[in-house]
Order: structure tokens, then C-alpha cells, then sequence
């Protein structure tokens, strides 16, 4: 029995060995049709099953398994490659730029305290006022404004490790943590983040593909 996915991203089967061949032959299947017998963990290209090498057209001739792999496997690889490139592309940008927005934040803390004493001295007929500016600007620039800035440092730099390996096809796990990362608010530098949540949202979308998913090494 066989699970199939069909070209509209969805799951079908368990089937038969006799199904398979007849949607082969209706056109609904063709060499680089994912699928994955009941012995199978990840799903792998129709080509490579030599149990349908004669339905797919494919050569007698070559040793089972191996032309099929060659060609199937890569194939597939290429279309997953191709669907993740421009997600992952606007990923390692938008957490540059994260990045760039963070460090920079962190720098100009110091002189954010400068400026909010400015702004507290521009309130001193208005004692509450006073007070409030004073919270804001202990939270802005004191231990809690530098935690924030390195957390989203940080925070930016896995996005763009996870981009990265998205890009090349490897650790699905880190590269989908990258993608919900992304789209978390406060913990990205406001600016950069609607960038962030675009890409963020379209890598997920891709990455939940069966196809592109079992392409990942």
C-alpha cells in the first residue's frame, strides 16, 4: 500500500500497487509524484520505486533504484529549492535589517537617556508627568531597554541562521522555529518587523508543503 501526494500539495492513499500504476497511466502521477510505501519514513520520488520503473517509461536496463534516484530525487529537490528561494531570500534580509535596527538601538541607548531628561525637564510644573517620563525612561535605558536590545539581537541572528539553512534545504526544524520567530511582534525591532512578517508568514506557507518538507536534509 502507498501513500500518494497529488499536485495539489494533499495526501492520498493508503492505495494499491495497481492504483498507483493506473494513475500513472491517467497522467495524474509522473516520475517526480511523491510518495512512500507502509515501510517508508519520508516520502521519496515515484521514479525511485523500481515496482513502477515500466508504468513510468523508465529503462529496464538500469539497476533498480539507481537512474531513478538520480533523477527523481534531484528533481524534486530542484522544485523545493526553487519554492523556498525567494521566502528565504526575504527572510535573511528582513533579519538583517533586524539586526542592523538592533545593534543600533542598543548603541543610542546612552544618548536616549540624555534626551529623556530633556524631555522630564520640560515637565517640571507637572509632578506626574514628571514621574511617568522618569518610569519610561528608567524602562528605555536602563537595564531593561539594553535586555530587550540584545534579546532582539539575538533574536535576529537565529531568524537569519534559519533563512539561511532554509535556503539550502537543511534542518527543517531550525529553518520553521526561523519562520515563527519572524512573525512574533516586540521581540523584533518594530520597523524591520512588518518586512519580518511578510517573509515570515510565506515561509511557513512553503515550509508546510509535503513536498518541499521531505526535500530537507
Amino acid at each position: 500500500m502507498y501513500v500518494i501526494i497529488g499536485g495539489d500539495g494533499k495526501e492520498y492513499g493508503p492505495i494499491s500497487d495497481t492504483d498507483v500504476r493506473k494513475w500513472i497511466v491517467e497522467g495524474r502521477l509522473n516520475q517526480q509524484s511523491l510518495a512512500k510505501s507502509e515501510s517508508d519514513a519520508e516520502f521519496r520520488a515515484l521514479a525511485t520505486f523500481p515496482e513502477f520503473a515500466a508504468a513510468l517509461g523508465l529503462s529496464s536496463a538500469a539497476p533498480p533504484g539507481i537512474a531513478p534516484l538520480l533523477g527523481g530525487v534531484a528533481d524534486g529537490r530542484a522544485v523545493a529549492a526553487r519554492k523556498v528561494t525567494v521566502p528565504a531570500i526575504g527572510l535573511i534580509v528582513a533579519s538583517s535589517l533586524c539586526l542592523l535596527e538592533a545593534v543600533i538601538d542598543l548603541i543610542r541607548i546612552p544618548s536616549a537617556a540624555a534626551q529623556m531628561q530633556q524631555y522630564e525637564a520640560q515637565f517640571q510644573n507637572n509632578p506626574q508627568m514628571e514621574q511617568f517620563m522618569q518610569k519610561m525612561g528608567g524602562l528605555a535605558t536602563g537595564p531593561f531597554g539594553y535586555g530587550t536590545a540584545i534579546l532582539q539581537i539575538v533574536i535576529a541572528i537565529l531568524i537569519l541562521i534559519g533563512a539561511v539553512k532554509m535556503k539550502s534545504l537543511r534542518s527543517y526544524e531550525f529553518a520553521y522555529a526561523a519562520a515563527i520567530l519572524s512573525v512574533i511582534p516586540c521581540i523584533n525591532p518594530c520597523c524591520a518587523w512588518v518586512l519580518s512578517l511578510i517573509f515570515g508568514i510565506w515561509s511557513m506557507v512553503v515550509l508546510a508543503k509535503p513536498e518541499v518538507k521531505s526535500q530537507f536534509s
